[in-house]
């Protein structure tokens, strides 16, 4: 009879006694974190990105590239903070940018915390590429969007995003937490926004009543009950607010489609983040017709609506859903920088 073999892994006493370079703690962290099972979604998407970022903010090096520090030899006092942190992203389970306090969204950094989630909006990639992609099939004026709208903008990565895309436009970020309002704040600040952003709070469009916009930009709420209740801890650790859409996961996206129109100009464009929602989405809004902007993690997790398909839709009897042809024929295949939702 063989007898099982017996797997092996140094505890962070050991590694930081024992082990030299980057890649040796490298190595270890990837190996510390599959055997614990850790769950990834908040910027990376595996354990080495994740043993990356850890490692890399604790020793106070850029986030990207990893290569030229892989085999630097490290201090022990150097070697102990980066495995203290790596088991303490094990034993809290908390999403790593809580941990640093900070998160790199398309380039930029944000400050983090358990205020608001964890910039990773799928908006942000189609931003850069999808969304002008369908521009280029349905162009606007040049200065087409002279303001913007984020709702929802807890820590307001996108709307900092937007405006940093968006160099003339007037932006305006919106949220119903005073908490996600006061980080949004210091990323304003941080970003030199005082004078482009402004932040405004409120239940969704109340706090801009009676204003329009050219483009709106929302990653609302919406993981139907269901799956919130199988999220793993990382997710839980975030504000349950802030992901939880209520059965089908729809509850605001219903209020939001439903009040866009009142707050879009006459070429208006709403961008909506649904994540893997899309079959709840198409039952919640049937006769609605709309576009799906592809992303790198998928082909329909993102709606492009337009002022004038949300009007039609008020005055249209109800109906099957009907998505309007593929917003480009070229789909976005580069390696996200953030990620969607569970």
């Amino acid at each position: 009879m063989s007898r099982a073999v017996e797997r092996r892994l140094a505890d962070a006493d050991a590694a930081a006694r024992e082990l030299r370079t980057l890649r040796d703690l490298m190595r270890w962290a990837v190996s510390r974190f599959e055997a614990a099972g850790i769950a990834y979604g908040h910027g990376t998407g595996n354990a080495f990105d994740e043993a990356a970022a850890l490692l890399l903010w604790a020793l106070h090096l850029p986030p990207d590239p990893l290569e030229p520090w892989l085999d630097a030899r490290l201090a022990g006092s150097e070697r102990r903070a980066a495995t203290e942190l790596v088991e303490r992203r094990i034993a809290t389970r908390r999403p790593a940018a809580y941990l640093t306090g900070e998160a790199w969204l398309r380039g930029l950094r944000f400050a983090c915390d358990e205020r608001a989630l964890v910039p990773r909006s799928l908006i942000a990639e189609a931003l850069d590429e999808a969304l002008p992609q369908w521009l280029e099939l349905h162009p606007r004026a040049p200065s087409w969007p002279a303001s913007v709208l984020d709702l929802c903008t807890g820590g307001a990565s996108l709307a900092i995003l937007a405006a940093d895309r968006f160099p003339d436009a007037r932006v305006v970020g919106a949220d119903l937490s005073a908490d996600a309002l006061a980080l949004a704040e210091s990323n304003r600040a941080a970003h030199g926004l005082q004078q482009r952003l402004e932040l405004v709070r409120g239940d969704l469009f109340a706090p801009v009543r009676g204003r329009r916009f050219d483009l709106v930009l929302c990653n609302p709420p919406y993981v139907n009950e269901a799956s919130m209740q199988a999220l793993p801890p990382e997710f839980r650790a975030e504000p349950r607010t802030a992901l939880a859409g209520g059965a089908d996961g729809m509850d605001l996206v219903r209020r939001i489609v439903a009040d866009a129109p009142a707050h879009l100009a006459d070429d208006g464009l709403l961008l909506l983040e649904i994540g893997h929602e899309a079959a709840h989405f198409e039952a919640a809004f049937p006769g609605l017709e709309f576009h799906y902007l592809p992303v790198s993690a998928g082909e329909r997790m993102l709606v492009l609506l337009e002022a004038a398909q949300l009007a039609a839709a008020a005055r249209r009897p109800a109906g099957p859903a009907r998505k309007v042809g593929a917003p480009s024929a070229r789909s976005v295949r580069t390696r996200a920088q953030g990620g969607s939702r569970p």
